[in-house]
């Protein structure tokens, strides 16, 4: 009773109760809690070795995406830093405010569409173009406010998300097997096998044996373990150049803040900002429902936990994208080899964002992983995502033909957001032919109309 009476006073009073106060959590014990540690089973450990692993096998952007966007003229030195902030902006914002796994930086694709088709091919200046990807982030960011990206999510079938998943476990799987070397590009039969006798491609065969070793015995560090170990024997066998060379961040200046956004909103390049946001729009979820899926990051009732966070961090991160000097930003397939090294929270986001505040410093050291020493763990990557393929009912015709498309058609097209195409609108056509319009949600059918409208822009580009 006086217990009572005392809680009561102090509840009155609106005081603390020093009497009843625990003692302040830990800082490590409160993040572990944030990030929900003990729901995800994983551990600081964990987390961050798949922070290290996913950055590693994402780290070429920090190259390839400057090398592309200088052909428009674009400052080389000034695009590297621009590419190492946002991608550390979006994974930081994405682990912390959304806490999942999934690492950002400007798309591949998207950055070819903007130096070689809107530039180069339209002659558009590279400042309107900054200013176009600037409009699509904004866009991105009121249709993710409106709840209307959430809403065409919800319209993909949760049965399709496994083919997702596998489609680009297969897709990222061809890039290491040409990245290896162990395939290449054939006049006669499109495809063949390389040379075996190659050094890089001995090395890469290595580092895919380690690795399948090292899973076999559960080794959760064995993706990183893999990459460095190959790494460093190509240093040894002499197959990694290196040339150290300066470098200084403050040269973004020659890139932030050019962006051109009243030459963007001229009439001409309505289109160019409509492709940044349907293209973006389209991988981005194909992407997320294949890294949450393969993570097991999905509800009970299939839905995607926390989708608005995701969706503003990846739209906040393609604006700020633009203010910097880069193309749009987006969350990378990449990210599925940090989930299996074990990552499940956005702890492993945040290490692979602070690992690209690194890389702005150490730039040259970062360009010295070669193809050949990433390219084993995309390959296991590829193989462990398809580790959802018996989800799919395959004895059900009008699941199993959209995810047999949807599977065949990612890798085949170089292109995630086309594989869901075929996807959808086999899956919606089959749904109308059946006479089950009234059990899908209305906006499956918007969905794979704007798939439609996509096909046929792309047929008359």
């Amino acid at each position: 009773m006086l217990y009572g009476i005392h809680s009561w006073y102090f509840s009155v009073l609106a005081l603390p109760d020093t009497s009843l106060e625990q003692p302040p959590l830990p800082m490590l014990t409160r993040l572990e809690r944030y990030f929900s540690f003990a729901a995800h089973n994983t551990t600081w450990r964990t987390e961050i070795l798949a922070g290290l692993t996913t950055f590693i096998t994402m780290a070429y952007i920090i190259f390839v995406n400057p090398a592309i966007l200088s052909s428009t003229g674009m400052p080389l030195a000034a695009v590297t830093t621009a590419t190492c902030l946002c991608a550390a902006f979006g994974s930081i914002l994405m682990g912390a405010l959304a806490n999942y796994p999934l690492a950002l930086a400007p798309g591949m694709g998207l950055n070819a569409y903007f130096t070689y088709t809107v530039v180069k091919g339209m002659g558009v200046p590279w400042q309107t173009a900054l200013g176009a990807v600037f409009l699509s982030g904004v866009l991105f960011l009121l249709l993710t406010l409106g709840g209307i990206r959430q809403r065409l999510l919800a319209a993909i079938p949760y049965q399709l998300h496994a083919a997702v998943a596998g489609g680009i476990g297969l897709f990222i799987a061809f890039i290491g097997l040409l990245n290896s070397g162990l395939i290449v590009p054939s006049t006669a039969t499109t495809l063949a096998l390389g040379n075996l006798h190659a050094n890089t491609t001995q090395l890469a065969v290595f580092g895919i044996l380690l690795i399948a070793v090292l899973q076999a015995y559960r080794v959760k560090a064995s993706m990183l373990i893999g990459v460095l170990a190959t790494l460093a024997l190509g240093i040894l066998f002499h197959q990694v150049q290196y040339a150290p060379s300066t470098f200084n961040p403050m040269v973004i200046r020659d890139t932030a803040f050019h962006l051109d956004i009243r030459g963007a909103l001229h009439i001409n390049a309505l289109e160019i900002i409509f492709v940044f946001l349907f293209v973006d729009l389209f991988d981005n979820i194909g992407t997320l429902v294949g890294v949450t899926d393969c993570a097991g990051l999905t509800a009970p009732d299939h839905t995607i936990p926390r989708l608005d966070r995701i969706f503003f961090a990846d739209a906040a991160s393609t604006i700020v994208g633009s203010l910097a000097g880069t193309s749009t930003v987006t969350s990378y397939i990449e990210s599925s080899s940090g989930v299996a090294a074990g990552g499940r929270t956005g702890v492993t986001a945040i290490v692979a964002g602070l690992l690209f505040i690194l890389a702005i410093f150490v730039a040259p050291f970062v360009g010295a992983i070669p193809d050949f020493a990433t390219a084993p763990a995309l390959i296991l990557v590829g193989a462990l995502m398809l580790s959802g393929m018996g989800r799919i009912q395959w004895d059900e015709p009008r699941i199993a033909i959209p995810a047999f498309l949807t599977i065949l058609m990612i890798p085949l097209t170089y292109s995630i957001a086309t594989g869901l195409s075929f996807g959808l609108i086999s899956y919606a056509a089959l749904e109308l032919a059946t006479g089950r319009t009234r059990r899908q949600h209305w906006m499956l059918y918007l969905l794979a109309a704007l798939f439609l409208l996509r096909f046929l822009y792309v047929a008359h580009s």
